[in-house]
């Protein structure tokens, strides 16, 4: 994570140190955290890398195994940490939180109310959003779920910006002592509508809410309650379309003008084409993994007295 001491000067060349947390990368879609343990190693299909080597290497450093195979040690983002965060609930992925740290208004020295915790994929980024003089004070009505969240704050080293509560916010609402301190706050609930009365008291003035949700159904329900209260209501659902860009040979088309790559047809040129790109073509097309609907984003701003 980024520092979050204000003495500090931001920095993108810190050196691995024994203890960091580090985002180990073989491939975009295959990367695990590993704790640098000095004496420890990591044994993967490219071989054996010792802990030790790593010590002291800038993030963003290749690190070579006994086979001469080489990782990347990156460095544990917010963005990274939800790709390879222990999944104990369903979370929010990039696209979603990008949206919702934007349309909260999030600034450093904000505070901001969070329920549920789930598996902190999202506390990660409002925590980096409101550093260094913000906090997030977010809650889960599942104690055992609670605990993972703050061990996992402590290995990305933001348990000095996140304060993880135990409590049913649906039944019970927030607790008192926030009443008109936050500046923003995040529901994510069987039953966000249960939580909004009680999210009125604990925003600021002009204070804005979020309001996940994975039914159309429940985003109807809480926009009735939120019209007494909020305005500006806008709900979005966000669906993302990755592209693959790849290179390809197209010297060796065959009659019919189809690029091929051993035996798998990639795309239909002309012999004009062939002749005027000598050897390789850029070719970009949709990724048959694209990500569908994860649920409604529904944001409303606390109507000023």
């Amino acid at each position: 994570m980024l520092p979050t001491d204000e003495t500090k000067q931001l920095s993108f060349n810190r050196r691995i140190a024994e203890g960091d947390l580090v985002i180990v990368y073989e491939r975009h879609d295959t990367m695990k955290a590993v704790k640098v343990i000095a004496g420890s190693v990591l044994q993967n299909r490219f071989g054996v890398y010792k802990h030790s080597e790593w010590i002291g290497k800038p993030f963003g450093s290749k690190a070579l195994s006994n086979k001469g195979r080489f990782i990347y040690l990156l460095a544990p983002t917010p963005e990274l940490w939800t790709l390879v965060l222990n999944h104990r609930t369903q979370i929010l992925y990039i696209a979603d939180i990008s949206l919702v740290v934007m349309y909260l208004e999030l600034v450093p020295g904000c505070v901001v109310l969070e329920s549920g915790t789930g598996s902190g994929s999202l506390s990660t980024s409002l925590a980096r959003a409101v550093a260094p003089s913000g906090h997030v004070y977010t809650f889960d009505f599942h104690e055992e779920r609670a605990a993972s969240a703050r061990e996992d704050f402590e290995k990305t080293g933001l348990s000095n910006l996140v304060t993880v509560g135990v409590r049913d916010i649906q039944g019970e609402g927030f607790p008192d002592e926030f009443i008109g301190l936050a500046d923003s706050v995040f529901l994510d609930l069987p039953q966000p509508w249960l939580a909004i009365p009680s999210a009125e008291k604990m925003l600021k003035q002009d204070g804005v809410l979020c309001s996940f949700s994975p039914c159309i159904e429940q985003v109807q329900r809480s926009c009735e309650v939120l019209r007494s209260s909020f305005t500006d209501i806008r709900t979005f659902e966000i669906l993302l379309r990755s592209y693959d860009v790849r290179e390809v040979n197209i010297k060796d088309s065959n009659e019919d003008g189809l690029v091929v790559s051993g035996s798998r047809k990639r795309r239909q040129f002309s012999q004009e084409d062939a002749e005027e790109n000598s050897g390789h073509q850029v070719l970009a097309r949709p990724s048959p993994e694209a990500r569908g609907h994860t649920g409604y984003l529904t944001f409303a701003r606390l109507k000023c007295l």
